[in-house]
């Protein structure tokens, strides 16, 4: 049983938790740089992933609404040693996700400083710095506690939907008065089926992961059985719309080889600001672009932080690991020694490579890192079809074939995702150098979690 957690996250807090810690300003810019084909691909990877992952985190969040989630769920249907390992990569995987996540708000917050501060758009010791005090800053709210450290995520959550607001209708603006500039066509539309095209699915369909964060806070969220249904559905609706109507108007404004992942989005606004005659848009739109990715490193953080806490009352970790601070009742103990981990990896994502090779570094690691406990998970929604379901447990419409249906859809989705991670960028200057940081530093992480593992369940038998 884990000690008292306050109960800070209430119907609106999580729904916008769910949205800052899934949607994500950055992969707009990604879409829109495939062109027009992304719009059909957001809606495949709506249904290939996001589906399945929506009916699931509906189904175990209200069979087993306790601290932990992820975790949880495939402990109760795999046992211990599953459990563990699956919230050790879920917790890992944001290792180098919160760093990839800080390079996009230190890209982006360049605008704020007009044309002269793109001389640092290929500083690494800019990039270095600026990520760990947006580290820093996240850390110290979370430890203060989640009522506190949860307006940092609902700013996050709010400034990443004002430049939506700005840029959709300013989107429309440019296509009615200068006509699209990218051509919309059958063929334009057809996505494509060759290597890079599958790997960007599988980056869209990372886009779409995250909704099922907030249930390893439960013990945190008022009511979790009852609430967490409501705003994953409410989220999840207003997640999909607004990726496929954003992409959409990007690509209305801005031809698709004008836009580059890192800092595509600022680089769309400005030109839909300079067609409007409102250039002095760009450096508050910038502003909300930085909190909004400020917001989605603190509300992952706070999620996966959870996971060592509740790993910590089951003695597999450390016992600090379950302590609570004293005057905040956080899992302070979990929260600092994930912040020191993410500073390490905000280091070594530079190692022998640019700006860019580093930051797309980060974010295969990170693929990699997420989908792995998606594996745990879905295997999880399939095998705990066998357990009598109570009167409060949410079903998959359908029943046991389609819950299991959607798993194994969800599944497949996964793995082929975690393989395709693995290629290198066809950019990359170091595409060996770029395979073995992305897989060496997957397998260390996976096998660090099964030695911690072995050496606290030793320990527990001694």
């Amino acid at each position: 049983m884990a000690p008292h957690l306050r109960r800070a996250l209430g119907f609106r807090d999580l729904v916008l938790f769910y949205v800052v810690t899934t949607f994500s300003l950055r992969w707009i810019a990604t879409a829109a740089g495939a062109g027009p084909s992304a719009l059909v691909l957001w809606v495949i990877g709506a249904a290939c992933l996001f589906v399945p992952l929506l009916f699931t985190v509906l189904e175990l969040s209200s069979r087993y609404p306790e601290e932990g989630g992820i975790y949880v769920w495939s402990k109760h249907a795999f046992g211990p040693f599953a459990g563990f390992m699956t919230g050790w990569t879920y917790w890992s995987s944001n290792l180098p996700y919160l760093p990839g996540l800080l390079y996009f708000a230190a890209a982006n917050a360049l605008f704020v400083g007009g044309p002269h501060a793109q001389a640092l758009s290929t500083s690494s010791t800019y990039f270095i710095l600026i990520s760990i005090a947006g580290l820093t800053l996240t850390v110290v709210l979370n430890v203060v506690g989640l009522d506190i450290g949860k307006w940092l995520n609902n700013v996050g959550a709010i400034s990443g939907w004002i430049p939506i607001a700005l840029l959709i209708p300013f989107g429309f603006y440019s296509w009615a008065k200068y006509g699209s500039a990218t051509p919309f066509t059958p063929h334009s539309l057809l996505p494509g089926t060759g290597l890079k095209d599958l790997i960007f699915l599988s980056t869209i369909a990372y886009a779409y992961g995250g909704i099922e964060a907030g249930s390893t806070m439960g013990d945190e969220i008022v009511d979790a059985r009852r609430t967490v249904p409501r705003a994953v559905i409410v989220a999840a609706v207003l997640i999909a719309g607004v990726y496929i109507a954003a992409t959409w108007s990007v690509l209305l404004a801005l031809p698709s080889d004008r836009i580059a992942g890192l800092q595509g989005l600022m680089q769309a606004v400005q030109a839909i600001a300079a067609k409007a005659n409102a250039a002095w848009l760009v450096p508050i739109i910038a502003v909300f672009i930085t909190l909004n990715a400020l917001g989605g490193v603190a509300g992952w953080f706070a999620a996966t932080a959870r996971i060592p806490f509740v790993a910590g009352l089951d003695h597999f970790l450390p016992a600090a690991f379950g302590k609570l601070h004293p005057r905040w009742r956080t899992p302070y103990v979990a929260l600092l020694v994930q912040a020191v981990f993410a500073a390490v990896f905000i280091v070594l994502g530079q190692a022998g490579t640019n700006v860019r090779g580093a930051y797309d570094a980060l974010v295969s690691m990170g693929i990699i890192g997420q989908f792995i406990p998606y594996l745990f998970m879905f295997g999880a929604m399939a095998v705990l079809q066998r357990e009598p379901a109570g009167p409060r447990v949410i079903r998959t419409p359908g029943g046991a074939p389609v819950a299991r249906a959607l798993a194994a859809v969800g599944f497949l989705v996964s793995l082929a995702s975690i393989v395709l991670a693995c290629v290198p960028a066809d950019d990359d200057p170091h595409k060996t150098l770029a395979v073995i940081k992305i897989v060496g530093a997957s397998v260390v992480l996976l096998a660090a979690g099964a030695a911690i593992y072995f050496i606290g369940t030793r320990k527990r038998l001694s």
